[in-house]
Formats: structure tokens, sequence, C-alpha cells
């Protein structure tokens, strides 16, 4: 099997001395297998003494009993990620709200959110998100009103505030760090794994260990981009 070429992140002393943690196996086991992988983990494998912090907020806030479903948290953090123009974190986390929402829907909010047919409400969100994302000295709580008349409540509205800001991190995390995107089908399979395992990274490598998608992850046909 030919091997997949990704280049690497800016920070080489990070990528190539990773500490013992469920992400540098997962590391181990796609290069082993030629296939192409998330080079996000390997910043949470440089210290994960840290990271695995940030790994149990992400997996509480993003796949947690919520008022905002897992869908469209995950449709959060890729609409934050457009406007961040971070485009690992987006393709990433299109490929995962499109396994749970359904592809059509997610790539006509990326393309046009005010056309797409995402109900009215939960366009409210995301147009939030936006003005939190680029324009947050102008957030009042009159916006908060107006998600409270769309029908959201305070934990609804904590939830979304706490998702875009995340993805605000995050997008910076990545984007300042050099971590690239990979093909589409590479970002498709991930997503899927994602979508049904969530953040832990134990259930994500067990997962891709049963299911022999180690030895996919490789540039297929292509999906659909969102541009």
């Amino acid at each position: 099997m030919r091997a997949v070429k990704q280049e690497p992140i800016y920070l080489p002393d990070v990528e190539n001395h990773p500490q013992p943690s469920s992400y540098n196996d997962m590391i181990q086991r796609m290069q082993n297998s030629g296939g192409e992988y998330w080079q996000i983990w390997h910043l949470f494998a440089f210290r994960p003494e840290a990271t695995l912090h940030l790994a149990r907020f992400t997996q509480g806030i993003m796949r947690e009993p919520a008022p905002v479903s897992s869908g469209l948290r995950e449709l959060i953090a890729a609409y934050t990620s457009k406007l961040n123009e971070c485009e690992f974190c987006m393709k990433s986390h299109a490929a995962v709200s499109a396994e749970l929402l359904g592809d059509d829907l997610v790539r006509s909010v990326l393309l046009d959110l005010e056309s797409s047919p995402l109900e009215e409400r939960e366009k409210a969100l995301l147009r939030f998100a936006g003005k939190v994302t680029k324009d947050l000295p102008a957030v009042t709580l009159a916006d908060i009103e107006q998600l409270r008349a769309a029908g959201w409540n305070d934990e609804a509205v904590f939830y979304t505030i706490t998702v875009c800001a995340l993805f605000n991190f995050y997008n910076r995390w990545i984007t300042a760090s050099g971590v690239h995107a990979v093909s589409d089908e590479g970002h498709r399979l991930h997503g899927k794994v994602l979508a049904h395992k969530g953040y832990d990274p134990k259930l994500r490598e067990q997962h891709l260990e049963n299911t022999g998608t180690v030895g996919r992850l490789m540039p297929q046909a292509k999906h659909t981009k969102v541009t």
C-alpha cells in the first residue's frame, strides 16, 4: 500500500516528540498503515497531561445531552471555522455534522446560511455564533433576547457560546501550528468515526482497529467540497 505523504506542521519539535498517550497510539497506527490522519493529534500528544482536559471538555460540550443537538453543535463548529477560514476545522466538523444531519443540509448552510433549508430558529443560533466570532464587542443582551424569542433557553445559549468559543480557540491553535487539511475522503471517514465515537481517543482508536478503517483512510473518490 502506498503511504500518503502529508506536509509537516510548522512545529517540528512538537510533531517529533509525542508523549505516551492514546493520541500517539493513533498517530503510530495510521503512520504504520500508510493512511492519512488528522495532524491535530500531534498537538494533543505533545502535552497529554494538559490536553487530556481539553479532550474531556470537548467531549462534554459537543456530546453530552443538551438542548442543542450534537449535529447542530457540530454545525456551529464548522460554521465558526468557516468564518475564521480554518480549512482543517471547517472540513473536519462539516464531515461530522454531515454524518449527523445530512450532507446536503450541511453543504447548503456553509455555502449560504440564509438561503439554506435550516430551520429559522437554528439559523438564529448560527447567526449569533457568527456575531460572537466576527463582531464580539457588538454582542449585547438584545442578542440573547432574540434567541429567547426564537424559542431557545439560556442553557441552549450557553452551549452555543461555548461551542463557538471553543472553536475560535481550536481554529487559532490549529492554523497557527500549521495543521493541514487532509483529502475530502479522509475528512469524511475520520468524521464518520468522530460522529459515532465522540472525542474519547481510546474509543476512536478501538473503532479504527475493529472496523479496519485504518487501511481505508487513503485518498479515494473525492467528496464534494464546501467552499
